[in-house]
C-alpha cells in the first residue's frame, strides 16, 4: 500500500467520526498492510433498526471496503443485563425470548448495507454463555469502582441518591471483555458509549493485548433535528419502512439537517457532497439535492429503481395540491413536558385559541404526522405532544412543521 493510498484510507475513515482514540495508533495499525479486525455491538432491544443505526453499519461498511475483517456483534447475553447508558433508572433487562427474536430480525437487515460474505456474525452468549461465577468475579477484579463511578451517568444517580444496581457495574465490563474475546483491533460505537468502549481498551490491556482503538460516531439526530433519532419520539426512518414513507421522512428534513445525513448516511464521497453545497450556494434548489439523497437511501434499502419511484410518486402528490412544497417552521421550548394539542395549534398560531383548537379536533379537522406520508385525522382531545418534530394540518389549507423541545 502506497502512502497515498493509506492517505485516502485514513481520510475516508475517519470521515464523520466525532473521536478517535488513539489516531496515531490507528495510523500506525493501517501502515502495516494488514487487515484489522473491527468490532461494533448491538443489543438487540428492539426488532426494527432505523437509519441511526446505520451511522455505525456503514462505517463498518467503510472498513470493509478497504478489505478489514468486520464483525457485527449481537450482544444476546448484554441485552438480557439491559445498557445502562444515559439512563437515571435501571432499565428493566429483556427476557431471552425477546432477545433471540430480536437478533433474528437485526441480521435479516444488516444485509441491506453490508456485505454478507465478508461480515461475521457473532454471539457474545458464545463466551459468556458457559462462563461460570469465578470467571465473572475475575473479570470484575480488573476494574474499579471509583472508575466505574467516573461515567456520568453513574456519577449522577451515585450523587442523587438514585439506585444502582449491581449487574448494572457489570454491563461495561461485559462489553469490554467482548473485545478481549474477539482481540478486535477497532471498536465502533455512539458517542454515548465512549465509557463503554474504554474500559474494553483498557482490559485488553490488562490481558496482555494491544489496545484496541476507541472509535465514536455522533449520535444521529432525528427528523426533528434536535433529539437523537429514536422510534419512542418518533423521529425516526425506520430501514424495513415502505419506500415512500422513507422517502417522505426524508424529505421533511431542514435544509441544514440534511448535511448531516449526506455526512453520515451518504456513501457518496465527499468531493461529490462538497459539489452539491456549491451548487446550492450558486442558486440551485435545495430541494433537489434533498430529493438525492432521499433517492440513495431508499435504494439502498428497496433496490436499484425504488428511490426514483418514491421521488416520482412524492413529486405528483404536491403536483395534486395535497400538501404544499413550502411550509412554515415553529419552535416550542417546553422542557420536555408533554403539551396538549390544542395548546400547541394555539401557540403555533394554526388557530385563534385553545377552544377553537378543540373545536377543529372534535370536527375532525386536525391531522398530524411526522412526514406529508404519514398525517392522520386525530381522533380526541387528550392527545399530547412530547419533544419532537411533527406536521400539523387544520383544515384543508394551514399546515405547520412544529419542534418541541
Amino acid at each position: 500500500m502506497t502512502n497515498g493510498e493509506l492517505q485516502d484510507q485514513i481520510a475516508e475513515l475517519l470521515r464523520g467520526t466525532q473521536e478517535v482514540l488513539v489516531e496515531s495508533e490507528l495510523v500506525k495499525k493501517l501502515s502495516r498492510g494488514k487487515p484489522l479486525r473491527i468490532k461494533a455491538g448491538f443489543d438487540p432491544t428492539a426488532p426494527d433498526l432505523h437509519l441511526g443505526h446505520t451511522v455505525l453499519i456503514n462505517k463498518m461498511r467503510q472498513f470493509q471496503k478497504f478489505g478489514h475483517e468486520v464483525t457485527f456483534l449481537i450482544g444476546d447475553f448484554t441485552g438480557m443485563i439491559g445498557d445502562p447508558t444515559g439512563r437515571n433508572a435501571t432499565r428493566p433487562p429483556l427476557t431471552r425470548e425477546q432477545v433471540e427474536a430480536n437478533a433474528k430480525t437485526y441480521q435479516e437487515q444488516i444485509f441491506k448495507i453490508l456485505d454478507r460474505e465478508q461480515t461475521r456474525v457473532d454471539f457474545n452468549s458464545r463466551w459468556f454463555g458457559s462462563m461460570n461465577a469465578a470467571g465473572l468475579i475475575e473479570i470484575a477484579g480488573r476494574h474499579t469502582v471509583a472508575r466505574m463511578l467516573e461515567r456520568d451517568d453513574f456519577s449522577k444517580r451515585y450523587k442523587g441518591n438514585q439506585p444502582i444496581a449491581i449487574h448494572e457495574f457489570l454491563y461495561p465490563l461485559v462489553q469490554g471483555y467482548d473485545s478481549v474475546a474477539l482481540r478486535s483491533d477497532v471498536e465502533l460505537g455512539g458517542t454515548d458509549q465512549k465509557f463503554n468502549l474504554l474500559v474494553g481498551r483498557h482490559l485488553q490491556e490488562t490481558y496482555g493485548q494491544e489496545p484496541q482503538i476507541v472509535m465514536t460516531m455522533p449520535l444521529l439526530e432525528g427528523l426533528d433535528g434536535v433529539n437523537k433519532m429514536s422510534k419512542s419520539l418518533g423521529n425516526y426512518v425506520g430501514i424495513n419502512e415502505p419506500a415512500d414513507s422513507q422517502f417522505g421522512k426524508l424529505m421533511s428534513i431542514s435544509d441544514d439537517l440534511m448535511w448531516r445525513y449526506f455526512e453520515l448516511l451518504s456513501f457518496r464521497p465527499l468531493a461529490e457532497i462538497a459539489g452539491l453545497r456549491k451548487s446550492i450556494a450558486e442558486g440551485r434548489n435545495p430541494r433537489d439535492v434533498k430529493f438525492e439523497l432521499g433517492v440513495e437511501i431508499v435504494e439502498r434499502f428497496h433496490g436499484a429503481g425504488a428511490g426514483a419511484r418514491a421521488r416520482d410518486a412524492f413529486i405528483a402528490r404536491f403536483q395534486q395540491g395535497s400538501v404544499p412544497e413550502k411550509i412554515d417552521e415553529f419552535a416550542l421550548t417546553t422542557g420536555g413536558a408533554p403539551q396538549r394539542l390544542a395548546n400547541v395549534l394555539k401557540a403555533s398560531g394554526l388557530v385563534a385559541s385553545t377552544s377553537d383548537g378543540n373545536r377543529m379536533i372534535d370536527q375532525g379537522a386536525v391531522r398530524l404526522g411526522s412526514s406529508p406520508e404519514t398525517l392522520e385525522k386525530v381522533a380526541g382531545r387528550d392527545h399530547n405532544l412530547g419533544p419532537g418534530r411533527y406536521l400539523l394540518q387544520v383544515g384543508k389549507l394551514k399546515f405547520r412543521w412544529v419542534t418541541i423541545a
